[in-house]
Protein backbone atom coordinates (compact mmCIF):
# COMPACT_ATOMS: atom_id res chain seq x y z
CA UNK A 1 0.00 0.00 0.00
CA UNK A 2 1.31 3.29 -1.05
CA UNK A 3 1.56 6.85 0.79
CA UNK A 4 -0.61 9.63 0.01
CA UNK A 5 1.14 13.11 -0.50
CA UNK A 6 0.26 15.87 2.21
CA UNK A 7 -1.41 18.89 0.32
CA UNK A 8 2.20 21.16 0.04
CA UNK A 9 -0.41 24.44 0.59
CA UNK A 10 -2.00 23.56 3.28
CA UNK A 11 1.49 22.69 5.23
CA UNK A 12 2.78 25.78 3.74
CA UNK A 13 0.26 27.90 5.59
CA UNK A 14 1.38 26.05 8.54
CA UNK A 15 4.82 26.06 8.64
CA UNK A 16 4.18 30.10 7.82
CA UNK A 17 2.34 30.25 10.91
CA UNK A 18 5.11 28.79 12.69
CA UNK A 19 7.87 30.93 11.40
CA UNK A 20 6.04 34.20 11.61
CA UNK A 21 5.70 33.05 15.50
CA UNK A 22 9.23 31.62 16.30
CA UNK A 23 10.70 35.17 14.54
CA UNK A 24 8.45 37.17 16.46
CA UNK A 25 10.00 35.48 19.50
CA UNK A 26 14.17 36.40 17.98
CA UNK A 27 16.34 38.70 18.55
CA UNK A 28 16.86 40.48 15.28
CA UNK A 29 17.95 39.98 12.54
CA UNK A 30 17.43 36.37 11.33
CA UNK A 31 18.32 35.43 7.75
CA UNK A 32 16.27 33.12 6.19
CA UNK A 33 18.58 31.08 3.96
CA UNK A 34 16.92 28.24 1.53
CA UNK A 35 18.30 24.43 1.33
CA UNK A 36 18.79 23.87 -2.65
CA UNK A 37 15.68 23.39 -4.68
CA UNK A 38 12.57 23.21 -2.28
CA UNK A 39 13.04 25.04 0.56
CA UNK A 40 14.48 27.83 -1.78
CA UNK A 41 11.33 28.23 -3.00
CA UNK A 42 9.74 28.38 0.53
CA UNK A 43 12.22 30.63 1.88
CA UNK A 44 11.52 33.04 -0.97
CA UNK A 45 7.92 32.81 -0.46
CA UNK A 46 8.53 33.02 3.40
CA UNK A 47 10.23 36.02 2.00
CA UNK A 48 7.13 37.76 0.41
CA UNK A 49 4.30 36.99 2.84
CA UNK A 50 6.14 37.79 5.47
CA UNK A 51 7.44 41.17 4.38
CA UNK A 52 10.61 40.06 5.76
CA UNK A 53 13.41 42.91 4.60
CA UNK A 54 16.44 40.56 4.55
CA UNK A 55 17.81 38.83 1.22
CA UNK A 56 16.92 35.09 1.30
CA UNK A 57 20.16 33.24 1.60
CA UNK A 58 20.78 30.30 -0.56
CA UNK A 59 22.89 27.13 0.55
CA UNK A 60 23.48 24.02 -1.65
CA UNK A 61 24.81 20.68 0.02
CA UNK A 62 26.48 19.21 -2.93
CA UNK A 63 30.07 20.10 -2.33
CA UNK A 64 29.68 18.39 1.21
CA UNK A 65 27.67 15.31 0.76
CA UNK A 66 28.76 12.03 1.73
CA UNK A 67 27.51 10.86 -1.02
CA UNK A 68 29.02 13.17 -4.08
CA UNK A 69 30.35 10.34 -6.12
CA UNK A 70 27.20 8.91 -6.51
CA UNK A 71 24.88 12.22 -7.19
CA UNK A 72 27.36 14.08 -8.54
CA UNK A 73 27.26 18.65 -9.34
CA UNK A 74 24.19 17.80 -11.30
CA UNK A 75 22.14 17.04 -8.31
CA UNK A 76 21.38 20.86 -7.60
CA UNK A 77 21.90 23.62 -10.12
CA UNK A 78 21.23 26.58 -7.28
CA UNK A 79 24.69 27.55 -5.97
CA UNK A 80 25.31 28.78 -2.42
CA UNK A 81 24.82 32.97 -2.03
CA UNK A 82 24.56 34.42 1.59
CA UNK A 83 23.77 37.85 1.04
CA UNK A 84 24.99 38.36 4.49
CA UNK A 85 28.01 38.53 7.16
CA UNK A 86 27.74 34.54 8.68
CA UNK A 87 29.68 35.46 11.32
CA UNK A 88 27.36 35.96 14.64
CA UNK A 89 24.35 35.76 12.08
CA UNK A 90 21.13 34.19 13.20
CA UNK A 91 20.59 31.99 10.25
CA UNK A 92 16.93 30.43 10.09
CA UNK A 93 17.47 27.02 7.19
CA UNK A 94 14.48 26.42 5.63
CA UNK A 95 14.08 23.03 3.69
CA UNK A 96 10.87 20.90 2.19
CA UNK A 97 11.46 17.83 3.24
CA UNK A 98 14.14 16.09 6.42
CA UNK A 99 14.60 12.55 6.24
CA UNK A 100 17.92 10.81 7.17
CA UNK A 101 19.69 14.19 8.02
CA UNK A 102 22.50 13.73 5.44
CA UNK A 103 21.74 17.03 3.82
CA UNK A 104 21.55 18.97 6.95
CA UNK A 105 24.93 18.14 7.86
CA UNK A 106 26.40 18.86 4.76
CA UNK A 107 24.32 22.38 4.77
CA UNK A 108 25.90 23.09 7.80
CA UNK A 109 28.77 22.18 6.98
CA UNK A 110 28.94 24.77 4.24
CA UNK A 111 27.54 27.52 6.26
CA UNK A 112 30.59 27.24 8.31
CA UNK A 113 32.62 27.12 5.68
CA UNK A 114 31.33 31.16 5.21
CA UNK A 115 31.71 31.91 8.80
CA UNK A 116 30.63 31.14 12.68
CA UNK A 117 27.15 31.85 13.01
CA UNK A 118 25.67 32.54 16.67
CA UNK A 119 22.51 30.54 16.38
CA UNK A 120 21.06 27.88 13.51
CA UNK A 121 17.67 26.68 13.39
CA UNK A 122 16.29 24.52 11.40
CA UNK A 123 11.87 24.63 9.62
CA UNK A 124 10.93 22.04 7.13
CA UNK A 125 7.59 21.61 5.43
CA UNK A 126 8.04 17.89 6.44
CA UNK A 127 9.53 15.36 8.68
CA UNK A 128 8.67 11.68 6.91
CA UNK A 129 11.31 10.16 9.27
CA UNK A 130 13.92 7.38 9.20
CA UNK A 131 16.78 9.91 10.49
CA UNK A 132 20.52 8.30 10.30
CA UNK A 133 21.78 11.39 11.89
CA UNK A 134 20.34 12.92 14.83
CA UNK A 135 19.04 16.10 13.47
CA UNK A 136 15.57 17.63 14.35
CA UNK A 137 13.57 20.57 12.79
CA UNK A 138 12.99 23.26 15.57
CA UNK A 139 9.83 24.02 12.90
CA UNK A 140 7.89 21.13 11.20
CA UNK A 141 4.21 21.81 9.13
CA UNK A 142 4.26 17.81 9.73
CA UNK A 143 5.26 14.63 10.01
CA UNK A 144 4.00 12.03 8.32
CA UNK A 145 4.88 8.31 7.22
CA UNK A 146 6.72 7.53 3.99
CA UNK A 147 7.74 4.24 2.61
CA UNK A 148 11.58 3.31 2.75
CA UNK A 149 10.66 2.90 -0.90
CA UNK A 150 9.47 5.97 -1.94
CA UNK A 151 10.60 9.67 -2.28
CA UNK A 152 8.48 12.68 -0.99
CA UNK A 153 9.63 15.65 -3.53
CA UNK A 154 8.09 19.34 -3.09
CA UNK A 155 7.21 20.64 -6.84
CA UNK A 156 5.95 24.35 -7.64
CA UNK A 157 4.22 24.78 -10.69
CA UNK A 158 4.05 27.42 -13.17
CA UNK A 159 1.54 29.74 -11.19
CA UNK A 160 4.14 29.04 -7.94
CA UNK A 161 1.58 27.13 -6.47
CA UNK A 162 3.57 24.13 -4.20
CA UNK A 163 2.60 20.37 -4.97
CA UNK A 164 3.89 17.15 -3.15
CA UNK A 165 4.62 14.49 -5.00
CA UNK A 166 5.43 10.74 -4.05
CA UNK A 167 7.51 8.86 -6.23
CA UNK A 168 9.18 5.06 -6.58
CA UNK A 169 12.72 5.40 -4.96
CA UNK A 170 15.62 4.65 -7.76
Amino acid sequence: MSAVAPNAEALYLTLRAAVQTWLAAQPAPVHVVGIASGGVWLAQRLHADLGLSADVGVISSVMHRDDFAQRGLAAAAMQTKLPFEVNDARVLLVDDVLYTGRTIRAVLNELFDYGRPAAVALAVLVDRGGRELPVTADLCAAQCHVPADQVLQLQRSADGQLVMTLQEAN
